[in-house]
C-alpha cells in the first residue's frame, strides 16, 4: 500500500510514460526493432506497446483452438504423405504447439511488470516458429507433389492462419505482419519453383494479398493506440485530480477527504496484534497569528508545522490536515507505549519557535490520542475518541498530550450538561451577582466591590463557580454571562455612594468579542453609572497574548474614564512591561501571597516590593485572601493599601451589600456627631 505517492504509478507499477531498460529492449529480436522504428515508436509510446502487448495472451483459447487445427491438419499430412520431412515437421508442430499453449496459460497469470518484455519476446518465438512450420509444411507438400486434397488443406490452413494471426494480433504489426509473411512466403516460393500456371497466380494472388494486409493491419494498430492513448490520458486527469481532491492546498497534506480514504487503508493492512493510532493536534495562538500578522503568515505557520509533522512521522504514516490548524496523522502501532511516545516527541518538536515572513512565532499544539481497538471498534467511534482526548488536553492547557480514558466521556457529558443549563439559566435568571466588599485598610471603609457570579440551581443547587465558569470560557458563553454580569454590576453600583466603585473580571473572550467596549459603554449609559466608577479586572494571561484587539479594548476604554486592574499579580510572568505599557490604576496580589503554607518571609518581601513599586507609581495594592486580623496587619504594614477577603466580608448578596454600606455610613455620622 502506498500512501505517501511520489508521483502516478500505471497498472504494472511502473512510472507512467518510464522508458524500457536497455537489456530488456535488446532482447527483443533485431526485425521487431527495425519494425517498431518504421512506426515510429518512441519511449513516449512504450506504455502503449505494453497496452498492446497484453492482447497477445488476452485469449489463450484462440491460440488453442489455432494450434490444435495446425496440429490436425499437419499430422493429417503426413500420414497421408509418409513423407520423412512432412512427418518431421508435423512433429515439430506438436511440439512448437504445446510449448505455445502452456507458455499462454503460464505467462498469463504472471505479473505483468515483472515479464513483459520476456513475455512479448516468448510470444514472438513462439508465433514466428508456428507460422513457418505451417508456410515450410504448405510448400513441402507442393514440391513433392502430394495429393491434391492434401495441398488444399496445409495451402489453406497456412493461409487462414497467417490472415487470422494477423488480424488477431494487429496490436503489434510486426508480430501479426511477420507471421503472415513467414506462413505465405514458403508458399510462394514453392509456386515459383513448381512453376505452372495455376500455381504462378497463386503466388502472385497471395502477393497481393500481401500488400493488402500490411496497410489494414497498420490501420487497425494506429486505431488502438490512439483509442489507449486517448483512455491513458483520460484515467491520468482522472488520477490527478482525485489527488487534487484529497490533496491540502496550503500543506501538500492530505486533506480531510484523503483521510478517511488513506484510513480505511490502513485499517484493512492492519495487522493481527498491531493497533491502529489516531494523533490529532490543534495548535495554540493559532488565531491570534492570524489576527495580529494576517493570513499569509498564518498559511506559512501551517506549511512550517506540516512540513515538520511530515518529516517526523514514521514511514507508511498518514499526516492530514483535518481543517482550520488541526492536523491527524495517523498510523500502525505496536501499542498506547508506542503511540504516546510518537505524540511527546511530536508535541515537543512542534513547541520550537520557527520564523515565519521575519516574525518568530511560538506556536505549540495539543494532542489528543486514541487507537483501535483499544479504544475504539472502528475509524469513525476512533475519531470521536480521539476528538474527546483533545478535548481534555486543551482543557488542561496548552501544549499538553492526553490518551483517551472512558472518564473523559463522562467528564465531556457533564460539561456539555453545564453548558446547556448555564444558557438557559441565563435565559432564566437562575444566576445572581453577588458582592465582596473591597476595604482601605487605612480608614476601614469599603472604596468598592467586585461583582462575583453564583449560579443556585433549581434542582443541583448551588453550582460553584469553578465548575461553571471554565465551560462558560470554552463554549463562549462567557461572553454572554460577562456582558449581563456587567449590566447587573452597573446597575447595582449606581444605588451606591458616589465614593464606591464596582469591579468586574473579564475574560480573553469577552474582550476579544466584536464591540466589547462598545457593549461595556452602553451597559454604563443603560445604567447610569459614571466610567470612572467602573473597574475591568484582566489577568496577565490576557496580556501575554499581546493581542491588537485587548490593546485597542483597553486604549478605547481608559479614554472613557474607565479603570483597570492587574488581577492576581504574582501568578504568571509578573513582567513589568504590562505595568509600564497599559493604564492600569490597581494592582491586586495573588491571594498565595497572603494566605496558604508557603507564606512566610519571601512572600512578605514580595508584598513589600510590589507595595513600594505601586507607592511610587501612584497605584492602589490589593491583598487578596485576607482571613485574619494578623494577615491585615502584615500586609498593611508592607505598604497594601486596600484588601479583601472572608475577614472583612463574605460575597454577598445586592440587598446586603446596600446595608453594608448603610451600616457604614450610619458609623460615619455617629462617629462624626461624637467627635
Amino acid at each position: 500500500m502506498t500512501l505517501h505517492k511520489a508521483g502516478v504509478l500505471d497498472r504494472t507499477g511502473e512510472p507512467w510514460g518510464a522508458a524500457p531498460a536497455p537489456a530488456d529492449e535488446d532482447a527483443r529480436p533485431a526485425g521487431v526493432r527495425l519494425f517498431d522504428r518504421m512506426l515510429d515508436l518512441d519511449p513516449r509510446d512504450e506504455q502503449v506497446r505494453a497496452k498492446l502487448a497484453e492482447s497477445l495472451y488476452v485469449d489463450p483459447l484462440t491460440l488453442a483452438i489455432g494450434a490444435l487445427c495446425g496440429v490436425a491438419a499437419s499430422v493429417t499430412a503426413a500420414l497421408a504423405t509418409q513423407d520423412r520431412l512432412m512427418i518431421g515437421g508435423a512433429g515439430a508442430m506438436v511440439l512448437t504447439a504445446a510449448w505455445r499453449i502452456g507458455s499462454a496459460l503460464r505467462l498469463r497469470r504472471a505479473p505483468q511488470a515483472r515479464c513483459l518484455r520476456r513475455r512479448e519476446l516468448l510470444f514472438e518465438i513462439g508465433a514466428f516458429s508456428w507460422a513457418l512450420l505451417t508456410g515450410l509444411m504448405a510448400a513441402r507438400a507442393l514440391i513433392i507433389g502430394a495429393a491434391p486434397h492434401v495441398v488444399a488443406l496445409m495451402i489453406g490452413y497456412a493461409l487462414f492462419y497467417g490472415t487470422g494471426a494477423a488480424a488477431r494480433n494487429a496490436g503489434r504489426p510486426p508480430i501479426a505482419m511477420g507471421q503472415l509473411v513467414l506462413s505465405t512466403v514458403p508458399i510462394v516460393s514453392a509456386c515459383l519453383t513448381v512453376a505452372t500456371a495455376p500455381l504462378l497466380v497463386l503466388a502472385a494472388c497471395i502477393a497481393m494479398m500481401l500488400g493488402g494486409w500490411a496497410p489494414l493491419t497498420l490501420s487497425i494498430f494506429r486505431t488502438l493506440r490512439e483509442q489507449i492513448i486517448a483512455a491513458e490520458s483520460s484515467a491520468q486527469m482522472a488520477e490527478r485530480m482525485r489527488a487534487i481532491a484529497r490533496t491540502d492546498a496550503v500543506t501538500g497534506l492530505t486533506n480531510r477527504a484523503g483521510l478517511n480514504h488513506d484510513l480505511g487503508e490502513l485499517l484493512a493492512s492492519l495487522p493481527a496484534g498491531r493497533q491502529l493510532a489516531l494523533l490529532w493536534f490543534d495548535l495554540d495562538h493559532f488565531k491570534e497569528i492570524n489576527d495580529t500578522l494576517g493570513h499569509p503568515v498564518g498559511d506559512g505557520v501551517l506549511s512550517e508545522i506540516g512540513a515538520r509533522l511530515h518529516q517526523r512521522a514514521p514511514a507508511g504514516a498518514v499526516v492530514a490536515r483535518f481543517g482550520g490548524d488541526e492536523f491527524v496523522i495517523a498510523l500502525q502501532v505496536a501499542g498506547q507505549s508506542e503511540a504516546e511516545r510518537l505524540a511527546h516527541d511530536l508535541s515537543g518538536d512542534l513547541a520550537r519557535p520557527m520564523r515565519v515572513a521575519g516574525h518568530r512565532i511560538d506556536c505549540g499544539a495539543s494532542l489528543g490520542v486514541a487507537l483501535l481497538p483499544g479504544d475504539a471498534p472502528d475509524v469513525d467511534t476512533l475519531m470521536q475518541r480521539a476528538d474527546i482526548a483533545l478535548y481534555d488536553a486543551k482543557l488542561c492547557g496548552r501544549g499538553q498530550v492526553r490518551l483517551f480514558d472512558s472518564a473523559m466521556t463522562t467528564k465531556l457529558v457533564r460539561r456539555k450538561e453545564i453548558e446547556r443549563e448555564l444558557r438557559a439559566a441565563i435565559q432564566n435568571d437562575e444566576l445572581t451577582v453577588f458582592f465582596q466588599p473591597v476595604v482601605d485598610l487605612a480608614t476601614g471603609r469599603i472604596c468598592c466591590f467586585e461583582a462575583l457570579v453564583r449560579w443556585f440551581h433549581p434542582v443541583k443547587g448551588e453550582l460553584l463557580p469553578d465548575e461553571f465558569v471554565p465551560v462558560a470560557e470554552e463554549s463562549g458563553v462567557i461572553i454572554t454571562l460577562g456582558n449581563w454580569i456587567t449590566k447587573q454590576a452597573a446597575r447595582a453600583c449606581a444605588s451606591w455612594p458616589e465614593d464606591v466603585t464596582v469591579a468586574v473580571n473579564l475574560s480573553p473572550l469577552q474582550i476579544r468579542a466584536p464591540g466589547a467596549a462598545l457593549g461595556i459603554l452602553a451597559a454604563l449609559r443603560e445604567a447610569g453609572l459614571d466610567p470612572r466608577r467602573l473597574e475591568l479586572e484582566v489577568t496577565e494571561s490576557l496580556l501575554l497574548d499581546d493581542n491588537i484587539a485587548t490593546v485597542q479594548f483597553i486604549e478605547d476604554l481608559s479614554s472613557a474614564g474607565v479603570r483597570f486592574a492587574l488581577d492576581d499579580f504574582g501568578t504568571g510572568y509578573s513582567s513589568l512591561h504590562y505595568i509600564k505599557k497599559f493604564p492600569f490604576r490597581k494592582i491586586k496580589v495573588d491571594r498565595s501571597f497572603v494566605s496558604g503554607p508557603d507564606i512566610g518571609r519571601k512572600s512578605d518581601a514580595i508584598i513589600r516590593a510590589v507595595a513600594e513599586m505601586g507607592a511610587a507609581l501612584g497605584m492602589d495594592i490589593v491583598a487578596e485572601g485576607l482571613e485574619t486580623l494578623e494577615q491585615v496587619q502584615t500586609v498593611r504594614w508592607a505598604g497594601c493599601t486596600m484588601g479583601q477577603g472572608y475577614y472583612f466580608s463574605h460575597p454577598v448578596p445586592e440587598h446586603r451589600a446596600a446595608i453594608l454600606l448603610a451600616d457604614e455610613q450610619r458609623d460615619r455620622g455617629i462617629g462624626s456627631r461624637t467627635g
